[in-house]
């Protein structure tokens, strides 16, 4: 593998998932199985390699800045910032930033907060937004009215708990929500730290759940009566469709692998009997792994045949390129201690991506107004 990677011209530094050091060796594995009933044989295969270009800094000056999401019509962006509860509006026109408001009921401490934000299906006319955030006692999905006709600040509605239950910790709340090409809203969460509740399907952590608009269980879920679409995972926090409506997301390894997944409904993601590619055929292998200090995944994004995926401690971009549900050649790793951690990427419309960065999270090394929305172009 390494002789491969070096043809590739893949050099990979740096990152991990559970807070530790260290600098790790260029030694990613990323030739991954095609999950069963999927086939690639027939499908059109992204370029092995591509690039990245930086077209300029949107906003900057944000505070622990988790999710985004894109306004249509190129109203703006929404972002979230964990600690303070609040979600914000950017004009990406000209970088200024408003604040919506305050979520109430965040109680962030550690890795939870206020994460992961998505409109409503129906949003051009019910101007829901969706959050899932840290409370008291778990972590919980909400909706909001947002009233832009309010002033700045007072322009979120009271929540209305959509879902709840989903065990909270100081570490490993997943937080990632979207809504699929299906209509229905799928969460990442993490197992908040205890191994075990990932191999539970009576419990939420450490899973991948997909539930109506209304927080039921989806109607064809694997598991009837059940939210639980996916399970045996660490901490999922990146989600992202192809053009063909499959779903992929990012895992957080422990001390080995982390790892992007191809999703196979009612597939056992191996956690904590596995991390990694394993050779027990019950587990879904990932479609390509990384060394925790190369990676530590966060969101990821779709766009032309290629999943890009952000890396927290890893600080750098990666490049998956897809042939169907598979790799198709190494990942290449662009802005590699640019602009530091990295925690989501969204695609912006043609072949851009916007990303968010993080480095006010608590681990980064935060210089002034360091946090950030950029937009790229790739290939």
């Amino acid at each position: 593998m390494p002789a491969v990677l070096a043809a590739a011209g893949v050099l990979l530094v740096a990152g991990c998932s559970s807070g530790g050091g260290g600098e790790g060796l260029p030694t990613p594995s990323w030739a991954g199985s095609t999950p069963a009933g999927a086939s690639a044989s027939a499908e059109a295969v992204a370029p092995a390699q591509g690039s990245v270009k930086v077209l300029r800094t949107v906003a900057q000056g944000l505070k622990s800045p988790w999710g985004l999401a894109v306004l249509p019509d190129g109203a703006g962006l929404l972002v979230s910032d964990r600690d303070d509860g609040t979600i914000s509006k950017v004009d990406e026109k000209t970088g200024k930033i408003t604040e919506l408001g305050t979520v109430s009921g965040v109680a962030a401490a550690g890795e939870g907060g206020l994460l992961g934000i998505a409109l409503s299906p129906g949003f051009a006319s019910d101007h829901m937004i969706y959050a899932y955030f840290t409370s008291a006692s778990d972590n919980r999905i909400v909706r909001m009215l947002w009233d832009a006709g309010k002033p700045a600040g007072e322009q979120l509605g009271a929540p209305d708990t959509v879902f709840k239950g989903i065990p909270k910790g100081f570490i490993h709340n997943g937080g990632r929500i979207a809504f699929g090409p299906d209509g229905m809203l799928y969460a990442g969460t993490g197992e908040s730290g205890r191994r075990g509740l990932a191999q539970d399907r009576k419990s939420l952590g450490g899973k991948i759940l997909r539930l109506t608009p209304e927080g039921d269980p989806a109607p064809g879920n694997p598991f009837p009566g059940s939210p639980v679409y996916t399970y045996g995972h660490r901490n999922v926090q990146g989600l992202a469709w192809d053009d063909k409506q499959r779903l992929f997301a990012s895992e957080f390894g422990q001390d080995t692998w982390d790892e992007l997944n191809a999703v196979k409904p009612g597939g056992d993601y191996g956690w904590p009997n596995a991390e990694g590619r394993s050779s027990d055929p019950k587990y879904v292998n990932p479609i390509a792994q990384w060394h925790t200090d190369d990676a530590s995944p966060s969101g990821i994004a779709y766009v032309n045949g290629v999943i890009w995926m952000a890396g927290l401690k890893g600080q750098r971009l990666w490049r998956i390129p897809l042939k169907g549900t598979t790799a198709a050649a190494a990942p290449q790793a662009f802005l590699t201690g640019e602009y530091g951690r990295l925690r989501t990427v969204v695609a912006a419309g043609d072949d851009k991506l916007w990303l968010v960065t993080s480095n006010t999270d608590g681990r980064g090394r935060p210089k002034a107004g360091d946090d950030r929305i950029l937009e790229l172009q790739v290939t």
